[in-house]
């Protein structure tokens, strides 16, 4: 789900690392969900001074 909310967004970011990142941001917050992903998208956007247009 990650992959593919990057792919939509444009986001360049090492593919190991950011499946690394995510799976770490969901297993801090506690569950695995489409929103927690989105919500690790828009911190690696903002890391990377990316505006995401909605």
């Amino acid at each position: 789900m990650v992959y593919g909310y990057c792919d939509h967004y444009g986001l360049n970011h090492p593919r190991d690392a950011m499946r690394a990142e995510a799976i770490e941001w969901a297993t801090t917050r506690g569950s695995r969900s489409g929103r927690v992903a989105f919500q690790y998208v828009q911190d690696l956007a903002g890391r990377l001074g990316v505006m995401l247009a909605t």
